[in-house]
């Protein structure tokens, strides 16, 4: 009978290691959970040598292996959330289902359609085969996987939890996609309308205008037009004739404002316009307090230290003012003090999300109390996506009309004045 070596978590987070002489892999893992033990790797012993003669190759730059990684990584594709959050629900289910790790890898390897994931997933399970966990595997691809992602897989590494830590991870992605699609979705028609708009704009403004320019010219006969009429034909000789140079300073002006929003004020400034924004300002703070909700709760309840999990979330908050906020909380506990002082203290926080943090922390049961802020709050992001779709058509009607008519009645100043000048030459003449 063969032997596989296991490495394997107690019920108390005690690691393991051992021999067992059976017939399979299978077989080994089904022992180790009679036993009572959490397995992390289990490998045949003959082949747990060749990783290791592997690892050593890495390191001199001599092996097969190590020049196949060095290859992957030249690539430099990008991992589409979507597309990894399908891939950690698989990983979840394939654990969950006693499915060993590296077999649940090479599982999905071959049947995965992203030839960057797919690459990742074969450096993954080559890094397993040469001996190292799970989360040191993720650590090597920072711009698939973020410090939540390696954290979380590594606190149930520890805890011999990896199938629940997987599943916690899954659901948490599937709702931040979740909220992110439904932002989207709504965001869609206002977009597309004003792309429209604006190029029926630029339309006329470009094509219509002129004409009547020309009209004018010949009917008035060189008399002044109305000033507001002479404002509408300067902006449209301005768009007509220079468009090379509108559309180049148009570009810049969006480039500069890029950079600045780079810079650290530009980005604390832009963040906080965002939460005080009229109607927008509502669904992004909502989003931004849900998502602190959600990942500070996972995090903890998956076993990661709850220092390590502030900077978690500052880094994963998507927004400088809710960092900023994070950063103090994380001062806070450091020095033995509450979670709630720091949250107050920021404003971003509402009143009633301060006041569950509280109990949650002075009951004990803090993870709990996040995750349904976290429920609470993805309803809300629900209400307030609705209603700003709801204001944002009657304020797009509106802008649309206010253009739309001023360019109309600018055109038809002139008219007016011609007409005037027909009656008067008319009753001249009587």
């Amino acid at each position: 009978m063969p032997k596989f070596n296991y490495v394997a978590m107690d019920s108390r987070g005690k690691e393991t290691k051992g021999v067992l002489e059976v017939a399979s892999q299978a077989d080994a893992i089904n022992r180790l959970k009679e036993m009572g033990f959490f397995p992390t790797k289990v490998m045949e012993a003959e082949k747990a040598k060749d990783p290791k003669a592997a690892k050593k190759s890495k390191g001199s730059g001599g092996g097969g292996g190590a020049k196949k990684k060095k290859k992957g990584f030249s690539f430099g594709g990008k991992v589409k959330p979507k597309v990894l959050t399908t891939f950690t629900r698989q990983l979840a289910t394939l654990v969950d289902a006693g499915l060993p790790l590296l077999r649940g890898m090479r599982v999905l390897e071959k049947q995965e359609r992203n030839p960057t994931l797919k690459r990742i997933i074969n450096d993954l399970a080559l890094s397993i085969e040469g001996g190292s966990t799970f989360s040191e595997g993720l650590a090597q691809h920072p711009k698939t996987f973020n410090r939540l992602f390696i954290n979380m897989v590594k606190a149930g590494e520890l805890g011999g939890v990896l199938e629940v830590v997987l599943n916690r991870l899954a659901e948490f992605m599937e709702k931040a996609e979740k909220i992110k699609g439904k932002v989207v979705a709504a965001m869609f028609y206002p977009a597309a309308v004003m792309t429209v708009a604006m190029g029926i704009l630029v339309l006329l403004m470009v094509v219509v205008v002129p004409k009547f320019k020309a009209i004018f010219a010949d009917l008035l006969g060189g008399a002044d037009m109305p000033g507001f009429t002479m404002v509408v034909l300067g902006i449209s000789d301005t768009i007509a004739n220079h468009f090379v140079y509108v559309a180049a300073g148009t570009f810049a002006l969006f480039i500069l404002l890029k950079l600045a929003i780079r810079t650290k004020l530009g980005r604390r400034i832009f963040d906080r316009l965002k939460l005080n924004f009229p109607v927008l300002g509502a669904v992004v703070s909502k989003v931004a307090i849900s998502r602190f909700a959600r990942t500070l709760g996972t995090l903890v309840s998956s076993g990661v230290p709850i220092l390590q999990a502030l900077m978690i979330v500052k880094e994963t908050s998507g927004n400088v003012i809710v960092g900023n906020a994070v950063t103090a909380v994380h001062e806070s506990v450091k020095e033995g003090e509450t979670i709630t002082a720091p949250l107050e203290a920021s404003g971003v926080f509402p009143p009633m999300v301060i006041s569950m943090v509280d109990v949650g922390e002075q009951t004990g049961a803090l993870p709990e109390m996040l995750m349904k802020i976290a429920d609470n709050y993805d309803d809300e992001v629900d209400n307030a996506v609705s209603a700003m779709t709801s204001l944002l058509e009657p304020i797009m009607i509106v802008f649309l009309a206010v253009i739309v008519g001023s360019i109309v009645i600018a055109l038809f100043l002139p008219l007016i004045t011609l007409i005037d000048k027909l009656g008067s030459d008319g009753g001249d003449k009587e």
